[in-house]
């Protein structure tokens, strides 16, 4: 029988909870090495790229290489009034890992009147901040004209703290989206109180944590079906400041230069699962449920979605320095880590990445969910496409992603940027040591971003110069939301930056196509329609290489409480549909089982769904765009 990368890492799926991890990887790496590339046994992955990024033969050319974007992001934050100073760690050296991860965003309709809010988490220093001085976390409500206000003393929501990421869902099904935030320290969940005002009922909830957690990446997700969202938390390291080692004492150093210490050395967290009991608490079932079961560590940012077209969900979570875990859900309350025999473990190397963040979507249409994943610098980011099988392959070289190794990525979403119905990506970059600035080493603690566009094939193009200046230039960026604020038919995003003020880039398209919104809501799934998915028909006027020109093409996607790194995105689904005037199909699949069709919905309309098939609204957003 010959030997398969794939067979090697499903039989070191048998033992991965047994190996130290420098053993799987020393086992692992020989075997990788003989059976990447039989053929060319010599070839590396990057050689497998360029093969791949060869000019297509002639009639294969993508119908969009060469052609202008057609769109361009701006930075119009301080226009729209997001002018605070976000806060991490120190600006110029940091002691410790701590003060590197910086914060997510949200785009947040948290007053439910179809026009995003913002959120942004903040962060602390060392030092701390005189009494009255401590930074707080923000909202900005949209006033529907392109700019925010500021409502953050009155909602609420101003807490100070080591501030991680943030994930929203309606917890108790009272119809209005709730907040939770991770922290270093002590978690907070925000009641929303359906008047612009949110309670802190952490404690209430049965949230409160008994020791010192580094919590990261979070989700709302409906695991057992039962139509009340459960709560997923990561965490990173298990750390404490008193005892964590220092630069200089440890000689921690990153190309010569000495930085903060970990992860590796370090020991890790424990994820976290918090079962919805239906009276507004939570009862902790980590450890029964297979969270602790795990061969990675260190997480940071998760997604948790119907990875396997099963009807349940599952959690992929982006670990740092280690194997990232998938945990497939057995349908019994509990999941196993099943991410080396999905082939989501590890780089095509059969290496370890730096994990970030992670988003989920189907960028090629076939009907099945894939996943992109930011790493280290130094590293590709990565690209794996559902195979269908409950395995995964990795593309990132043969999709073009493979070209970029130089900058560091956070935030990450597949995002339909130009509306032509097939889903690009947008990352984040910025990296994590503030000492790389006035050094030797080639990096700078502010990055520009990548970008890139679908060319319909299975292959992206890197479009990021061409992007606008909200893509060129340097920031240091970490967390960001999709959504669009400004209700205009095109995505937009908001970026939470350490140490400086956020990016709000409006995404400015010459390319007048069409586009429609989904928002859920449940009645007997949980009410913000967390785990539906959305299945849309059209003649998009863009189809695959193989297909004829004009023939219907279907889109999938999912209502997810998280996106990115630490980040949520707007739960209003959107859809590109080329140059479509109406979605022939849309489908919705609700997590209770209960399936709605509904036929010949115009295009460039939000259309709010319940459950059942009633059309709740449809709104197409011209008055109020003219009236502002």
């Amino acid at each position: 029988m010959p030997f398969s990368r794939r067979g090697f890492l499903k039989s070191l799926s048998r033992t991965a909870l047994v190996l130290p991890l420098q053993d799987v990887l020393r086992l692992a790496r020989p075997a990788f090495a003989q059976a990447a590339a039989p053929q060319k046994p010599s070839a590396s992955s990057r050689q497998a790229y360029e093969a791949a990024a060869r000019p297509a033969p002639k009639g294969l050319v993508s119908p969009v290489t060469g052609t202008p974007l057609g769109v361009q992001f701006v930075d119009v934050a301080k226009e729209a009034g997001l002018n605070v100073e976000m806060i991490f760690g120190g600006e110029h050296r940091n002691k410790y890992l701590l003060e590197t991860t910086g914060c997510g965003a949200a785009f947040f309709d948290y007053d439910q009147d179809d026009w995003l809010d913002i959120f942004l988490v903040n962060g602390w220093r060392l030092e701390g901040f005189p009494k009255g001085h401590e930074p707080v976390c923000r909202l900005f409500k949209n006033n529907r004209d392109g700019t925010f206000t500021d409502v953050t003393l009155k909602s609420g929501l101003a807490r100070s703290g080591w501030g991680q990421a943030c994930c929203v869902g309606d917890y108790n099904n009272d119809g209005w989206n709730d907040l939770f935030v991770s922290y270093y320290g002590q978690n907070a969940l925000f009641r929303n109180n359906g008047n612009g005002t949110f309670t802190e009922v952490t404690k209430e909830a049965g949230l409160l944590q008994d020791r010192l957690r580094w919590n990261s990446g979070c989700s709302f997700l409906d695991y057992d079906k039962d139509g009340r969202l459960d709560l997923f938390v990561g965490n990173y390291i298990d750390f404490d400041v008193k005892t964590a080692p220092l630069p200089e004492d440890a000689n921690c150093t990153y190309k010569g230069i000495q930085v903060a210490c970990g992860p590796p050395g370090l020991e890790g967290g424990k994820n976290l699962l918090y079962h919805n009991n239906g009276d507004g608490t939570f009862t902790d079932v980590s450890e029964k449920a297979g969270m602790w079961g795990t061969l990675g560590t260190y997480a940071l940012s998760c997604a948790a979605a119907d990875l396997d077209n099963t009807g349940w969900p599952n959690i992929y979570v982006a670990n740092d320095s280690t194997s990232a875990t998938y945990y497939v859900n057995q349908k019994d309350g509990t999941f196993k880590d099943q991410a080396i025999e999905a082939g989501v473990a590890y780089s095509p190397d059969g290496k370890p990445q730096a994990g970030m963040g992670v988003s989920i979507g189907d960028y090629n249409r076939d009907g099945l969910l894939d996943i992109v994943k930011t790493n280290f610098a130094g590293d590709t980011d990565s690209l794996y496409m559902n195979i269908g099988d409950g395995s995964f392959d990795d593309r990132t070289y043969q999709a073009g992603l493979g070209v970029n190794t130089r900058l560091l990525g956070w935030g990450v979403s597949f995002v339909d940027i130009d509306n032509d119905g097939w889903l690009d990506i947008l990352v984040a970059n910025g990296h994590v040591y503030p000492e790389v600035d006035g050094t030797q080493v080639d990096a700078a603690y502010a990055e520009r971003k990548y970008l890139y566009r679908n060319l319909r094939n299975g292959q992206f193009e890197d479009v990021s110069l061409t992007g606008g200046n909200g893509i060129t230039a340097a920031v240091k960026a970490r967390g960001f939301a999709i959504g669009d604020y400004d209700n205009d038919g095109d995505q937009d995003m908001v970026v939470n930056c350490v140490n400086a003020a956020p990016q709000l880039l409006r995404c400015d398209s010459t390319l007048n196509r069409s586009w429609i919104k989904i928002r859920l809501v449940g009645t007997k799934s949980n009410r913000t329609g967390i785990g539906a998915r959305i299945r849309v028909v059209a003649q998009t006027g863009t189809p695959v290489l193989s297909a004829k020109p004009g023939s219907p093409l279907t889109q999938i996607e999912e209502v997810r409480s998280c996106n990115g790194y630490y980040s949520a995105s707007d739960l209003r689904i959107h859809f590109g549909l080329g140059e479509a005037k109406k979605a022939d199909v849309v489908e919705i699949r609700w997590p209770s089982g209960t399936v709605d069709a509904l036929k010949d919905l115009d295009a460039n309309r939000l259309y709010v769904l319940e459950e059942g098939g009633r059309i709740l609204k449809s709104d197409d957003f011209k008055a109020a765009r003219k009236k502002a």
